[in-house]
């Protein structure tokens, strides 16, 4: 029998590496900036065009390389970071790993230029598919420039499962952002398309962090620090009224090097334990610094997630960091955390002795000893006492007269002039609010309860799905318009579906800088303010990820409907509830909400007899 066992070629190995190294154009990017934070350049120009599918270009002005370190960065385990395999425990550095470019220059069409300060002439690197096809002298800027073009071009299969632009020019501003948070005294430039995204200037963590996610973030967030031997903790938290229901504004760094943590994200909303929102995600930008003997940063390919030695022992010191961070803002109640930065936590370990509490206790003590300040003269103070009591009885009842639906959770409404009334069987056009959140009312098989909100969402998607298809404008003009500050992401995702907005009533236009000017909204808004409609909409929208046009324009109305709608504590008035009744059941669906929630329940006459019985 023949040997069937052979040695693959470079090229497809280097392709096969790709596919584990390289994931999307974020990939690419995430690589080449590392690179040239570690080649020591003070400023980084990042020009991307069509999501990365036609050029990433990464421009620094670092040490450079030489013809021979040019040539060898392409080459498979190439890295100048390592040494021996003690050097894998003890990395300080962003960008390592070997077969990064050797896999990028697989599976695009790649030029290189790079010079070193001291030589006049830099070094020109032309490879398609890892084949080089030339290297010269040329005459280029000090530092590295890197230019990838037509990515994944040989390998059609990876190139087909790419996200659309918004999504995957997503994903390079999440790799991005990283990396300039990890580096504030870095200057860092991004371009998508010949448009400036990002001109981010040197400067501190705070300055960073607002220059990123917008003014508004500011005076939202709150210092932390922590130094103990285990482990050193600064950064911002957010204030808990600012904490919002999409994630994007939570970023770990260990060493300067961005990590996601789970765990440690725990510690951080358990010490926002009742001071949050439900469904809702605080901000937070930790810089952690470890000794790097004590963590490894190879347990991932992306080196994202990070194995630490004392994992149980930070995940208590930063949860203690946080509630004293949110204590000395008089955010939660505290004793006194005016005390000194720097102290060490007690960490439970293996061989640590737990002893039991000691409890003391004074046994002359008598709970039903009067106080003395009471005794001197107990009847003034019992006349004081009575003359007040007397004094408030009158007020026991006020309101009860004047506002008799607000005295409980039940309020009856009819359609005679808005009059109480208790539901009469014979009658359907009455309703009983519950609540302020179901609308109950009689049918013939027993009564029914709807859930108001989920009743309005279904209305909505409806009528926005309709309004998608024929491409109707229904909206309402602001008499002033509003100008809204986003980030980066939201404002690129609001800009590529615009049209289809428009179709729903928003007037917006690019006001430039991330930011947008609100002319009119849909008619259909709830009353609700443009900053708080469009944030809700688009924490719904980027909830998922679709990318075929007809789904697209569902999910836009679908998250739509949702920011538009009512909330489930809204008092409505007769009119309100007949109208919405007649148009749930107008609805093509009137029973599930565009969620597949249930809107609508019947309890039945002979159920309701059994509870009697």
């Amino acid at each position: 029998m023949s040997d069937i066992i052979q040695l693959l070629p470079d090229s497809v190995a280097n392709q096969i590496a790709a596919g584990e190294v390289i994931q999307r154009p974020a990939s690419v990017v995430k690589e080449l900036t590392e690179n040239a934070v570690d080649a020591k350049a003070d400023s980084i120009t990042i020009n991307i065009k069509d999501a990365g599918r036609t050029l990433i270009q990464v421009i620094d002005n670092g040490i450079g390389m030489s013809d021979t370190d040019a040539r060898l960065s392409f080459e498979r385990h190439s890295t100048s970071k390592i040494k021996n395999a003690d050097d894998l425990f003890a990395i300080s550095t962003m960008g390592f790993r070997g077969e990064a470019l050797a896999s990028i220059a697989a599976i695009s069409h790649v030029e290189l230029k790079s010079r070193q300060n001291e030589s006049e002439l830099g070094t020109q690197i032309q490879i398609e598919g890892s084949k080089v096809l030339s290297q010269e002298p040329t005459s280029c800027a000090k530092g590295t420039n890197f230019s990838i073009k037509n990515l994944f071009y040989n390998v059609p299969a990876r190139r087909k499962f790419l996200k659309s632009n918004t999504t995957e020019f997503g994903h390079i501003l999440a790799e991005f952002q990283r990396i300039a948070l990890a580096n504030p005294e870095l200057e860092f430039k991004l371009y998508h398309n010949d448009s400036e995204i990002f001109i981010l200037p040197k400067g501190n963590v705070r300055q960073r962090v607002v220059s990123i996610f917008g003014k508004r973030i500011n005076q939202n967030l709150i210092t932390i620090e922590s130094n103990t031997s285990i482990i050193k903790i600064r950064g911002f938290i957010g204030k808990p009224e600012c904490a919002r229901k999409k994630s994007g504004e939570q970023f770990f760094f260990i060493n300067r090097r961005y990590m996601r943590s789970a765990y440690f994200n725990k510690a951080i909303i358990k010490a926002y334990e009742q001071i949050l929102q439900p469904e809702t995600v605080p901000a937070y930008f930790l810089y952690l610094e470890a000794e790097p003997s004590t963590i490894d940063v190879n347990i991932h390919p992306t080196k994202t997630e990070i194995k630490f030695e004392d994992q149980q022992a930070i995940w208590q010191i930063l949860h203690s960091a946080v509630k004293q961070a949110l204590g000395k803002n008089n955010i939660v109640p505290s004793i006194d955390f005016d005390q000194e930065q720097g102290f060490d936590i007690p960490v439970l370990s293996k061989d640590t002795e737990i002893k039991k509490p000691r409890i003391d206790i004074d046994p002359t003590f008598n709970p039903f000893e009067k106080n003395k300040s009471f005794q001197k003269n107990p009847k003034s103070s019992a006349i004081s006492l009575e003359k007040e009591n007397l004094d408030n009885w009158d007020k026991l009842y006020d309101g009860f007269e004047k506002e008799p639906q607000q005295q409980n959770d039940f309020s009856f409404v009819s359609n005679e002039n808005n009059q109480q009334s208790i539901i009469d069987p014979d009658i359907s056009d009455k309703y009983f609010h519950f609540k302020n959140k179901y609308i109950l009312t009689h049918v013939k098989s027993g009564l029914m309860i709807i859930d108001q909100k989920r009743a309005h969402e279904r209305i909505l998607f409806e009528k926005f799905l309709q309004s998608l298809s024929e491409q109707s404008i229904v909206s309402q003009k602001s008499l002033y318009p509003k100008t809204i500050e986003l980030d980066a992401k939201d404002h690129a995702l609001l800009m590529e579906i615009k049209s289809d907005l428009q179709n729903l009533g928003f007037d917006i236009d690019d006001f430039g800088g991330n930011s947008i000017v609100v002319n009119g909204m849909p008619v259909d808004s709830s009353n609700q303010e443009p900053e708080q409609i469009i944030d809700k909409f688009l924490n719904e929208y980027i909830s998922g990820e679709v990318d075929a046009k007809i789904q697209a324009k569902e999910k836009i109305a679908k998250s739509l409907a949702k920011a538009s709608a009512i909330s489930s504590n809204q008092k409505l008035t007769f009119e309100e509830m007949r109208e919405m009744v007649d148009l749930l059941f107008a609805c093509q669906n009137p029973n599930y909400s565009p969620f597949g929630k249930l809107i609508v329940s019947i309890i039945k006459t002979d159920e309701l007899d059994k509870r009697f019985n």
